[in-house]
Order: C-alpha cells, then sequence, then structure tokens
C-alpha cells in the first residue's frame, strides 16, 4: 500500500492502530490466566522456575497495560506523545524480570530443596509455547509498519515469555524424566542476559525498523515535483531514526 516516507497513510494507520489493540487485549487476557495458573503449579510444586514464569507473565501484564494505555488515545499526536514513557515502562518490565530471573535462578542451582513433579505446569509452559510466538510475530509487523518503537518493544516482550516458556517447559520434563534439577535454572540465567539487552533497546527506543509499506510508491518516486534532494535524503528534517520510525 502506498504511503508517505513518514509513515502510513492515515486509513492504514487506524488499520494498524486498532490491530495492535486486539493484539494487546489478547496478550493480556492470556498473560492473566498464565500467570495464575503458573503461580498455583509452582506453589504447589515448590518449583522456582514455575514462579519465576507466573512472576514473568505479571510483568507482560504491566508491559502490554502500558502499549494499552498509548493506544488507547485516539488522537495520533497523543499516542505519539504517549510513547516514551510507556518505552520507559516496558524497558524496566525487562530489567525487573532479568533481576528475578537471574536471581531465582542462582537460588535454584544453590537449593537443596525438593521440587515436586508439575504436569500443570508443563501445560501451561507447552501452551505459551505454542501461542506467544503468533501473538509477538503480528504485533511485531504491526508496530514496524506503524512506527511504534513502544509496539515492537511490547512484542519482544512477549518473544521473551516464548523463550522463557521453552526453558521452564525443557527444564519440568528434563525434571520429570532425567532428574536434571539444573537444567532449568542454567537456561534461565540465559534469560536473563536477552532480558537486559531487550530492556536496554528499549530504553533507547530501538528495534522500530518500518517495513516495505512505509516507502514511497514507484510512481510517487518517479515524480520530478515529489521527489526529495540529495540533501533531504542523506539527511530528513523529521524525527526519524536510522529505521524510519519517528524518535521519541
Amino acid at each position: 500500500m502506498p504511503a508517505s516516507a513518514s509513515g502510513p497513510i492515515p486509513a492504514r494507520r487506524d488499520v494498524l492502530t486498532k490491530r495492535i489493540r486486539l493484539l494487546v487485549a489478547a496478550t493480556l487476557a492470556y498473560n492473566v490466566v498464565e500467570a495464575v495458573v503458573a503461580l498455583t503449579a509452582g506453589s504447589l510444586a515448590s518449583s522456582a522456575a514455575l514462579i519465576g514464569f507466573g512472576l514473568d507473565s505479571v510483568i507482560e501484564v504491566s508491559s502490554a497495560a502500558a502499549v494499552a494505555w498509548q493506544f488507547s488515545a485516539r488522537d495520533h499526536a497523543v499516542r505519539e506523545a504517549r510513547e516514551k514513557t510507556t518505552l520507559r515502562i516496558i524497558s524496566v518490565s525487562f530489567f525487573v524480570l532479568a533481576a528475578y530471573v537471574g536471581f531465582d535462578a542462582v537460588r535454584a542451582l544453590a537449593s537443596t530443596g525438593e521440587v515436586q513433579h508439575s504436569p500443570l505446569g508443563i501445560v501451561i509452559a507447552a501452551l505459551s509455547l505454542a501461542i506467544m510466538p503468533f501473538l509477538s510475530a503480528a504485533q511485531r509487523r504491526a508496530g514496524r509498519e506503524l512506527g511504534s518503537a513502544s509496539a515492537v518493544a511490547d512484542s519482544k516482550q512477549t518473544l521473551l515469555c516464548t523463550y522463557l516458556s521453552a526453558v521452564v517447559l525443557a527444564g519440568l520434563v528434563a525434571h520429570s524424566v532425567l532428574g536434571w534439577s539444573w537444567a532449568d535454572p542454567v537456561a534461565a540465567l540465559v534469560i536473563a542476559v536477552i532480558a537486559v539487552k531487550e530492556g536496554r533497546d528499549a530504553w533507547q527506543g530501538k528495534g522500530c525498523c518500518a517495513s516495505p509499506a512505509t516507502t514511497a510508491s514507484p510512481a510517487t518516486t518517479a515524480s520530478p515535483a515529489t521527489t526529495a534532494s540529495p540533501a533531504a535524503t542523506a539527511a530528513p528534517t523529521g524525527k526519524a531514526d536510522a529505521c524510519g520510525c519517528c524518535a521519541v
């Protein structure tokens, strides 16, 4: 769909905004269920990994709620004004998640407590591993086309949940089948490192590359009246980053 160099046309922008609202609502609803189930299963099984997974879901709810707040505004200018605050909330959520997962992983490695098997925990981790990648990919595509760094950052939070789901599932299965109690906390430390990186990127507003749909159409580019000068192309006057997203 043709659009200006600064972003999608208003009609397309409205479609993308509605899509992000729906995806964020779905993410919120699922993470509330995931948090309740994981925290309950973790408490019953004395599983630090499942309790950490449940708390991760709580943090994801705060991240998705921040994006929902930003996109609840009907006016595009208001949504852009809320972008920086939303990114800060998402970034802090990543750092909190990294701190907790890292601390919990070290504590689990040093612990001698007996962890019980948790079929319910395996089920919720497997469901998250199946559902979260689709929610993350859909929101990331819409966020990039819209030029929203906060929507892209929240999609990375959802993607991190996918990684954590895989780690928790592998740890629970390894514990149940092979008795490897150390597998999950070691992998969780890797997730903590990834969360720190994503938190830093969100704070800096990175990861918001515009899609090809946001570039000018061939017909527009060919028109002498609408073709930008080389100087303008090299140094655009708008607050856009190297990826074509609005700076915040």
